[in-house]
């Protein structure tokens, strides 16, 4: 696993430090352990843990600058962006969100095992979540399969105005662009750039969706989940 990570680093950029390793190693280990009771994930073995979730997460890096930046997770799950990037860059400030009890358990000792300071979980829905978080974060992430418009509705309103939400999406992701268009500038925001990478060592492309906050989230944004279902913004 170290060797992967090392030449993936390296391929993507990204500086990094032995104590990145270790604890690269660490948190897989925890995370191998935990799923064999609970599931967090479905990528399991040291090799496509390292690419495809180390290595994917932390290729944001290189999208966006997140140093010294206040990041959210928006829908953490197992902690995917939010603790690759924290161990990558360990200047960034870290709140993980979920829904799940157990999941923000094992989150919870994970980071205290590895000792990460300037990281807090919140156990909550993002349409939930409580309102000191609102428009209080420089980045907002999200690693999930809901279509961009109702990912942007939760997302959004962490962001504060000349911060950006960063979704991680598929190598095409301009149907789901073109889709969410009018919720976004409805949210308070505009598409500024979307950037592909290629995962080291495999053939894999995402890419990521950077979404600018240029103005105030309207306050009866997000809406209850099964509302946004239901009547997308459009």
């Amino acid at each position: 696993m170290e060797e992967i990570l090392t030449s993936g680093f390296s391929a993507l950029g990204i500086p990094f430090a032995g104590e990145t390793l270790t604890n690269c190693r660490q948190y897989y280990n925890a995370l191998a352990e935990r799923n064999r009771v609970m599931n967090l994930t479905a990528i399991t073995g040291e090799e496509d843990a390292a690419r495809l979730h180390f290595l994917d997460c932390a290729a944001l890096l290189t999208a966006l600058d997140f140093k010294n930046k206040r990041v959210i997770d928006v829908g953490t799950g197992a902690g995917f962006p939010g603790l690759p990037l924290k161990l990558a860059e360990p200047s960034i400030r870290l709140t993980l969100l979920d829904s799940l009890g157990k999941r923000v358990q094992f989150l919870e000792e994970t980071v205290q095992s590895l000792g990460l300071r300037g990281v807090e979980t919140v156990l909550s829905r993002a349409e939930e979540a409580p309102a000191a978080l609102r428009e209080q974060f420089d980045v907002a992430t999200a690693r999930a399969v809901t279509r961009l418009a109702l990912l942007s509705e939760l997302c959004l309103p962490f962001v504060r105005v000349g911060g950006v939400f960063a979704a991680m999406k598929g190598p095409d992701p301009e149907e789901e662009i073109n889709e969410a268009q009018t919720a976004v500038q409805t949210l308070g925001g505009r598409v500024k750039d979307v950037r592909r990478y290629t995962i080291p060592g495999t053939d894999v492309v995402h890419s990521v969706v950077l979404i600018e906050k240029i103005a105030p989230t309207p306050g009866k944004y997000p809406r209850r989940w099964a509302k946004m279902q239901k009547e997308p913004i459009r």
